[in-house]
C-alpha cells in the first residue's frame, strides 16, 4: 500500500467517525429528521450536479437503481435517522462505537446466512471484537446510559447490516458519484416524510457553532468521505480499503471527548482497543482469503 492510498484512508476513517460528534452538536438545537433531511437535500443535489459535470449518466443498471433505493432508505433513512434522534440522548461515542460493529456483523451474517467461509483469524476477530463492545456496553449500561438512544442505535446498525449484505458489488458499472447523489435524495425524501408524519416541530436554536456543525457534516461526511472511498477502493480494492475501518472506534470516541468533553474511562479505552483489534483481525482475514 503506498503512501497516497495511506493518506486516504486515514482521511476516510477520520471523516467518517467525526460525523457522530457533528450530529450529535446539530441534535441538541435542530429537530434531529428535518435537520438530516435538509443535509441530505443538499448533498444529494450537490452529488447529482458534480456527477453531471463529470459526465455521468441517470442511466443505471438494475442493480444499481435496486442499490440506491434500498441505501438510500436504509441507509440514509432509517440508519442515520435513527442515530441523530438516539444522539438526542446518547453520547457520540457510544453511538460511533455500535456504528463501527458493522463491518463485524458483515462478517457474522455473511458467515452464519449466507455460508460464507471464514479463516481462523477472522473468527477469532468477531470474538475479540464482539467481547469489546461488551465491555463497553456493560461499563455505560452500568453507569445510566440512556437504553433507547441505545437501543435506536443497534436497531440502525442491524438495518445497515442487512442493506450491505443485500446489494454487495451493485455499484459497479460507474455512474458512482451520480448512484450516492440519488441515494442521498431518496434519503432526503424518507426523513422529510417521516418528520411530518411524526410531526417534528421547526425549533431551531442558531448558533455559530450549529452552523458550522451542519455545513460540515453537510461537505465532508456527506460528500468528500464518500468521494475519498471510491477513489480508495479504485486505487488498492474494496476488501484492503475495508481495513480502515478499524480506526473508527479510535476516532468516533477521541473526536467526542476532545471537541465535546465526553468521558473516556479505562474501561472505554481497553473496550476500543479490542474492537479495533477484531475489526482489523476480520479485514485481514477477507484479505487473506481474497488473496487465495
Amino acid at each position: 500500500m503506498d503512501f497516497r492510498a495511506l493518506a486516504m484512508g486515514l482521511a476516510f476513517a477520520f471523516i467518517w467517525a467525526s460525523a457522530f460528534t457533528s450530529a450529535r452538536i446539530i441534535v441538541a438545537d435542530a429537530p434531529p429528521l428535518t435537520a438530516l433531511a435538509l443535509r441530505f437535500l443538499i448533498s444529494g443535489l450537490l452529488g447529482v450536479g458534480i456527477a453531471l459535470a463529470l459526465g455521468q449518466s441517470w442511466r443505471l443498471t438494475r442493480a444499481q437503481w435496486r442499490a440506491t433505493a434500498i441505501f438510500g432508505i436504509s441507509q440514509n433513512g432509517l440508519y442515520l435517522g435513527l442515530n441523530f434522534v438516539a444522539m438526542q440522548t446518547l453520547e457520540a461515542s457510544m453511538a460511533s462505537i455500535i456504528a463501527s460493529t458493522m463491518p463485524l456483523l458483515v462478517a457474522l451474517f455473511g458467515w452464519i446466512m449466507l455460508g460464507e467461509r471464514v479463516r481462523p483469524l477472522g473468527v477469532l476477530g468477531l470474538v475479540v471484537g464482539f467481547a469489546g463492545v461488551a465491555l463497553i456496553m456493560g461499563t455505560r449500561i452500568t453507569g445510566g446510559v440512556d437504553l433507547y438512544g441505545l437501543v435506536l442505535c443497534i436497531v440502525a446498525v442491524f438495518a445497515l447490516t442487512a442493506a450491505t449484505l443485500s446489494v454487495r458489488g451493485a455499484s459497479s458499472g460507474g455512474n458512482v458519484l451520480m448512484i450516492v447523489g440519488l441515494q442521498m435524495l431518496l434519503g432526503a425524501a424518507a426523513l422529510g416524510l417521516a418528520a411530518l408524519v411524526a410531526g417534528e416541530a421547526w425549533e431551531v436554536t442558531w448558533s455559530a457553532k450549529l452552523i458550522a456543525a451542519f455545513a460540515y457534516t453537510t461537505l465532508f461526511p456527506g460528500l468528500i468521505a464518500t468521494l475519498i472511498w471510491f477513489l480508495l477502493v479504485r486505487r488498492i480494492g474494496a476488501v484492503r480499503a475495508a481495513t480502515f475501518h478499524f480506526l473508527s472506534p479510535f476516532f468516533g470516541v477521541g473526536i467526542a471527548a476532545l471537541l465535546l468533553g465526553e468521558r473516556l474511562g479505562p474501561w472505554d479505552v481497553a473496550g476500543v482497543a479490542i474492537i479495533m483489534a477484531g475489526i482489523l483481525a476480520v479485514q485481514l482475514s477477507k484479505q487473506a482469503r481474497a488473496a487465495a
